[in-house]
Formats: C-alpha cells, structure tokens, sequence
C-alpha cells in the first residue's frame, strides 16, 4: 500500500550537520528513517524549525521525501526550550502551508512534536505514532531536574498517541511506569547509517585512539570523561593514548588550541593538553573513519533513550565503554560488545579505558562482536519494515472503525 507520512520533528531538522547544539541522535533518527522508509515506496514529509536562515523552505531528502521547514514566528537559531512557546504559531503554519489531510499517518518526535501530533489527531483524524527520543522521567531520575510542563505533556502524549515506539526494552518499561493507561507500546531499534556498516576497520598498529562524540553538556558526562582521562594519565603514564572529542558548536572550540572555551572544562584539561583534542561537530563519514580508527568509543552519559553514538561506533567494529543507564544498557552488552560504568564516576571510567587500552586481545573480541551484533541488529532495512508494519496496522484499525461507524 502507497502510503504518505508526516513527520514533527520540531528541533531536530534531519538536514543539519550533527554534533551541534539540536542537532545529535534525534535528527539522524528522523533523517535515516525518512531515507528508509523511502526506499520502501513510502514518501515522508518532515516538518521542523527553520533554525538555519541559510537553508531553503523546501528541501529534498531522497529521492521520496522532503523537509518543509517553519520559522513559527522567529526564523534562526532558538534552544529547544524556547520552542514551545512558539507551538500555537507552529500548528498555524502547517494548517496553511499543507494539506494535513492528504497524509495517513503522523509520526511525532520528542514531546513537543507530540504535542503538534496531538491536536492534528484530533482535528484530522489521522492517527498518530510517537517516538520520545528522550523522556523527562528518565532525566529527573538521573539528574534531579523536573521539568513540570514537559512531564505532564509527555504523560498526556503517551497516553493518548495510537501507537508509542520505545527504541529498548528498559524504555519501554520507563514508559508502561510513567503512563496512566497502559499505552500501546512497541520495541523497535535505532539503526545505523550505511557509512558506518560499510566503513573499513581500524588497521592494526595504530595509535592508542579514546573517542567521544556529542554534544559538550553536562548530561552527556563530558566532565566526568575529563577527570576519567586525567586520573588514567597520572596513574597509567606509560599508556600514550589520545582523546579525541568531536561534537559541539564551533565556538565553543578554540580553532587555535583546539580546546573548549568553556573555562570549566579547559580546567579540567590542564596538564594533559598534549593528548586531548576538540574537533567539533563532523559528518556522518569523518566519525566513521574516526570510529574505526578509535581503540574505544566512550559514552559516558547520565541518561540516554537510546544511544546513537554507541550504536554507531559498535557497527565500525569498535568496543564501546558506556555508562551503564537507560538504553545504553541494551546497546552496549557488557563484557561481549564493550564495558558498562556507573555513571558519574570517573574512577571506574578510568579503570575501563585502562583495562581496553593494555589487553589488545579484549579490545579486538569485543570489537568483532559488536560489529557482528550491530549488523544483525541496527539496521535500517528491517527497522523500516517494522515501523511500516505499525503504519499498517493502524490505517487497517482506523479503516475498520471508520466503516463500523458509517455502518
């Protein structure tokens, strides 16, 4: 069946170069989905911010979908936590602009998309798929940050959306948790884009390589990486490997030094500056080759949905060491594809990349295994066939309640 989607994607514009500020896993998930569900026939439409002035209104994404982009009242850059004021315009755009009713299913991502996909639900009956990419449940448990208004939102859109797509078995049940009634929730993976699947592996005899990539904040355990690597350098001298950091605006990188400005974490680089490196954000192919030529990736997030990066670096053949939260607990299997960590805790981090960077035989079998997993299992092609599955369902359910209310 032909079938036309639209996807809310209110800040994470697919076409934006990853790494910065809004633009990391949600904005790869929208993009590789849209380009895989387009090589089934399926045409995507994804609506979101006009964050780059730069970029064009319309913009082609594949040979079968497009980005239809809405400034909603402030065309440029705005934080995320800005655009919820800016809904009501939002909806009014896309009212105007396209014909809602020609799609057969709406699939929001991140609460504030849920929030768009909700009234469009209910003034077009068109049903709804929602994907939460992060949930402020699992941020308050992890950082003790609430967010009221976005709590009791996501609450409402879980419970109320057709279908709710959780990408690992522990999201799915900090969803049946969180929710009221029981909503419809279904398991499917995050993939990986082909450069990484087909991208050649790292050749032996290289330099000892710890990569990070993601964005320069806080919840993403940058500061803990830090102290992990310094604690490494002091007590593992012998041990010459190199951190590399990609991720982050550009001004947030000294184009000199190539060090944060941010003086916290320069701080936290003093005395090692030798053996660190900030590279700020890169495409899809440089974290490939960078990934394949890294002896570990580290993830060392307070909480993650999912946990792209992992994914990622585990499809070119390279172990991951993880903080041992959220999905990253179901990506990352400690022990056969990489090492779990407590989060916030920089000596066991420590500890993992010693243990990885001396023992060469670990770190090629861990290595080997999650390449071999991440091919069997974040692969796009099948993962669009699951969600298009859904897709079916729901216009099939929907078909047969249309006619049992005619009737």
């Amino acid at each position: 069946m032909w079938k036309r989607i639209l996807f809310i994607s209110e800040h994470g514009d697919p076409l934006e170069t990853l790494g910065g500020k809004q633009a990391g896993g949600q904005n790869n998930y929208v993009k590789e989905l849209a380009l895989a569900l387009g090589r089934r026939g399926i045409a995507v439409d994804v609506v979101t911010h006009w964050s780059n002035p730069d970029t064009p209104k319309i913009e082609k994404l594949g040979s079968m979908s497009r980005v239809i982009r809405f400034a909603a009242g402030h065309k440029g850059y705005i934080p995320k936590t800005k655009i919820y004021d800016l809904l009501p315009t939002f909806y009014e755009e896309i009212k105007k602009t396209i014909s809602v009713q020609k799609y057969d299913v709406i699939h929001s991502h991140y609460w504030m998309s849920g929030l768009l996909g909700l009234v469009l639900k209910e003034e077009f009956g068109i049903p709804l798929v929602h994907t939460s990419h992060s949930l402020g449940i699992a941020k308050k448990q992890a950082t003790g940050v609430e967010e009221p208004i976005r709590l009791e939102a996501e609450k409402h859109i879980l419970n109320s959306a057709d279908k709710v797509i959780a990408t690992t078995e522990v999201e799915k049940q900090i969803i049946l948790d969180f929710a009221d009634n029981n909503p419809e929730v279904e398991v499917i993976s995050i993939g990986v884009a082909k450069e990484f699947q087909s991208h050649s592996k790292r050749k032996a005899g290289m330099k000892p390589l710890l990569v990070y990539a993601g964005r320069l904040e806080k919840t993403k355990g940058i500061s803990t990486l830090l102290e992990a690597f310094h604690k490494m350098k002091k007590e593992s001298p012998e041990l010459e490997a190199k951190l590399v950091l990609a991720g982050g605006d550009k001004e947030e990188i000294d184009p000199i030094t190539l060090l944060p400005t941010d003086p916290s974490l320069r701080e936290k680089v003093k005395g090692i500056e030798e053996y660190i490196e900030f590279i700020g954000p890169q495409s899809q192919h440089n974290l490939s080759e960078l990934f394949s030529k890294a002896t570990s990736v580290i993830v060392p997030s307070y909480y993650e949905s999912f946990g792209m990066v992992a994914a990622e670096a585990q499809a070119c053949g390279t172990p991951v060491i993880a903080s041992g939260v959220g999905g990253l607990k179901d990506v990352v299997s400690h022990g056969k594809t990489g090492l779990q960590v407590p989060p916030k805790d920089s000596t066991q981090l420590a500890n993992a990349m010693k243990r990885i960077l001396k023992n060469n035989l670990l770190a090629k079998r861990l290595g080997k295994e999650a390449a071999e997993r991440a091919s069997r299992i974040f692969n796009w092609s099948s993962i669009a066939k699951e969600i298009d599955k859904t897709y079916e369902d729901l216009l099939h359910a929907n078909d047969y309640a249309n006619a049992s209310h005619r009737s």
